[in-house]
């Protein structure tokens, strides 16, 4: 196994404790739903509140995709190894 593989391994590992645990799960639902009600509460004429709204959703919607693509990338790695522990 080469180092880039390791490294993804050790990410991915990681990410997926990160996406496991309660509390951060729980902050950042409570982030999201925060920013999702800024934004529906922002008036029509306030295009700067509304869009700060929408960014920080995008941005907390980002972190979590990018822990589950991590998650992916070390769960292909696996099943990579294991197809070819096999032939």
């Amino acid at each position: 196994m080469d180092k880039q593989e390791e490294q993804a391994l050790e990410m991915g590992d990681a990410a997926q404790k990160l996406i496991a645990d309660p509390t951060f799960t729980e902050v950042v639902n409570t982030l999201v739903e925060g920013s999702f009600q800024q934004f529906v509460n922002s008036k029509p004429e306030s295009p700067q509140d509304r869009e700060r709204a929408y960014n920080a959703y995008r941005g907390l919607t980002d972190i979590v995709a990018t822990l589950q693509q991590r998650v992916a990338v070390r769960d292909q790695i696996l099943a990579n190894r294991d197809n070819n522990e096999e032939e």
